[in-house]
């Protein structure tokens, strides 16, 4: 456990449940507190607890921010409820059937998309309502009448209702959700989770929602009913928070939330410290994830679990399965892979004490680049010889030796996150060099530099708080919540009043809402979005509202695809408002910089390149703002540790962030 001095008031804590830690940040009596331990996946609550139990002595009126994993595992290892569907007769397959796109196109023995809903739980209602909304078919009373008796012997714990064309009027699926919880049955209804078209995209994210719906709403009951006293909101895919009870009604928007947190942590630190654009290079224990920010967060409309779309608003975040304890093997052609498989926290890597399989961590340690008496800042020891027995294992199937074996690891879990540094920077128009890279998480900062040179990014940045940093990004966010609606009309068709006008129902809500969080208008931001495409498109790109908006969306459709035509009619799919309520967010501690040079507490060989180099080690709370040094050095704390390799150099700026540069 840390402290340091920060200027703000209040009790509040940030909690982040990974795969292998969870972390926390508490801010109270002015002082910023830190504290990690083991996670426990088997009812991660347990962690959550223990952790707060460490912190804190009496919860009254305390804040607690959560980041959860729970709806994201539930997806991705079918561990949800049973969900029944409810559609427009003649659409029952629609999820099945999906888009018709083959994940792979030249393979003919691609596995068949398992949907969610069980083929006998779908059911077809008579009712229909045209493109525009109006009625070509009333609901017919009879036959949900003989459905609801059937869902409820069937025994399904959500039933989800999706009819064609509710995003232009959502009177029969009101209709039909209205009967169904009259009679005692859990309905999500898509116009509640998502208005907008796509039938494929729009039942998806409904059916999702309802898939992850009681598990979240046991576990956050029971994290509630241990937190009594206490204030629980849950992090958002979107930046931001909501209330328990918000997000016990749509889970969906909880599906990247704790990496979501880490980025808005990344912005804030590398803000504060005089940098705009960023990579944020977040490598846990389990995954690693990667987003870009130019000044401002990048955000998406367009994401999978799994299989399945989502489409919510959330922080544009791609995730490879490169963590710390990414298990290393021998795959199918002979070839050393890392990942997706991961010891997670129990039994974790080798070096932890209990598991038998190498990890990105165990090569660390064999490489020399951990020291094994401070790790967690001296709280865990590491079992190098643990880490040795299962390398002697693996090794001789490469014809390698152990150290060898270490750098390959490192070098194969390395590529896999450098390929997901170019999804989101290259990819998308940008040039990574243009940047700097701000790595966190426990392990993020051992493999920024040598990410760094390989993309040729000029300038790394490891956090104070790297190994928390996602729980910190928690106390930093906003609460926000999302509205859209969808429009499907040419620019040229409607005037800026009259989207103005289409605006206020969306703006209103949301301030109705915000003043139920407990935030007055003064404490409210609201930002107007529009989704626009060119005619004959089917993707569009999200801009914001202005009265020059089509400027701003051929310059951005240059920008991603390489070409953009001012000439040619463009359409609105969908508008959208973002709504905050403005939290009030500590301010990160800071001290003057003083030029000097600190003592390392030790000098061991590590390995860089195939050669064994004398590497200065030091602890990062004995440096102090202008401390600095060359490379090859290693930079330990009680979160994170930082490895720099030869040929670079670090400086400590006045907020202790590592500034690393050739």
């Amino acid at each position: 456990m840390a402290g340091s001095k920060i200027k703000a008031g209040g009790a509040r804590i940030g909690v982040d449940t990974g795969g292998t830690f969870t972390d926390f940040v508490c801010l109270r009596d002015n002082r910023l507190v830190l504290f990690k331990c083991r996670s426990t996946p088997e009812d991660p609550a347990r962690a959550i607890l223990e952790g707060i139990s460490q912190l804190s002595t009496n919860r009254m009126g305390e804040e607690i921010v959560h980041g959860s994993t729970v709806a994201t595992n539930a997806v991705l290892e079918r561990k949800g409820a049973r969900v029944a569907l409810i559609t427009t007769a003649g659409f029952e397959d629609v999820l099945r059937i999906g888009r018709q796109t083959r994940a792979e196109l030249y393979n003919f023995f691609v596995p068949p998309r398992c949907p969610i809903v069980e083929s006998s739980l779908a059911f077809g209602l008579p009712e229909r309502l045209d493109a525009n909304g109006q009625v070509l078919e009333p609901v017919n009373r009879k036959a949900l009448a003989k459905l609801t008796v059937r869902l409820s012997r069937l025994h399904a714990e959500v039933t989800a209702v999706c009819l064609l064309h509710s995003y232009v009027n959502p009177m029969h699926e009101r209709k039909v959700a209205e009967h169904l919880r009259r009679a005692g049955l859990v309905v999500c209804a898509s116009h509640e989770v998502l208005p907008e078209y796509r039938e494929f995209e729009r039942w998806s994210t409904t059916v999702i929602n309802a898939y992850v719906m009681p598990l979240i709403d046991q576990y956050l009951s029971k994290l509630q009913r241990q937190l009594t006293g206490s204030t629980v909101r849950i992090m958002q895919s979107n930046g931001g928070s909501i209330s328990a009870a918000a997000a016990r009604r749509q889970p969906v928007r909880l599906i990247l939330s704790g990496p979501a947190a880490g980025v808005v942590g990344a912005r804030a630190v590398a803000s504060a410290a005089g940098y705009r654009r960023i990579i944020s290079f977040d490598m846990g224990g389990t995954s690693t994830d990667v987003s870009l920010i130019d000044a401002a967060i990048g955000m998406t409309t367009d994401s999978y679990i799994g299989d399945f779309p989502v489409r919510q608003p959330m922080i544009d975040i791609h995730t490879v399965g490169a963590g710390g304890g990414s298990i290393a093997f021998k795959d199918s052609g002979g070839a050393l892979r890392v990942g997706p498989r991961s010891a997670g926290a129990n039994p974790g890597p080798a070096c932890y004490g209990m598991g038998k399989e190498l990890t990105v961590t165990d090569a660390n340690l064999l490489l020399g680049r951990l020291d094994p008496d401070y790790f967690l800042g001296g709280r865990m020891h590491l079992d190098i010889n643990r880490s040795r027995l299962a390398a002697k294992a693996l090794a001789p199937q490469f014809d390698m030796s152990i150290r060898q074996l270490a750098e390959g690891v490192v070098r194969v879990a390395n590529a896999n996150m450098e390929r997901a540094m170019r999804v989101v920077s290259v990819s998308r128009g940008h040039d990574p060099r243009e940047f700097a890279l701000l790595a966190f998480g426990g392990a993020g900062g051992m493999h920024a530099c040598e990410m760094a040179e390989r993309l040729e990014i000029p300038i790394v940045i490891v956090p104070r708080y790297a190994g928390v940093l996602s729980a910190l990004g928690m106390l930093l966010a906003d609460v926000t919540k999302d509205y859209s609606v969808s429009v499907l009309r040419r620019s040229d068709s409607v005037s800026n009043i009259e989207l103005t006008r289409r605006f206020k129902p969306l703006i209103a809500a949301a301030q109705r809402d915000l003043t139920i969080e407990g935030f007055d208008k003064s404490r409210q931001a609201i930002q107007c979005r529009l989704d626009v495409r060119y005619v004959g498109q089917s993707y569009e790109i999200t801009i914001p509202f202005r009265e020059e908006y089509r400027r701003e969306f051929d310059s951005s459709h240059h920008r991603l695809y390489g070409y953009s035509d001012p000439r040619r009619p463009t359409e609105i799919v969908n508008l959208r408002v973002v709504a905050s309520g403005l939290t009030e967010k500590p301010a990160l501690p800071q001290s003057r910089e003083r030029v000097s040079r600190s003592r390392p507490v030790s000098v061991r060989p590590a390995r860089f390149n195939g050669r064994d180099l004398p590497t200065r080690f030091y602890n990062w709370e004995h440096l102090t703002p202008g401390s600095r040094a060359n490379g090859p050095a290693v930079v330990t704390g009680p979160e994170a540790t930082a490895v720099i390799p030869p040929g670079l150099a670090f400086r400590m700026d006045r907020f202790g962030n590592l500034i690393i540069r050739r």
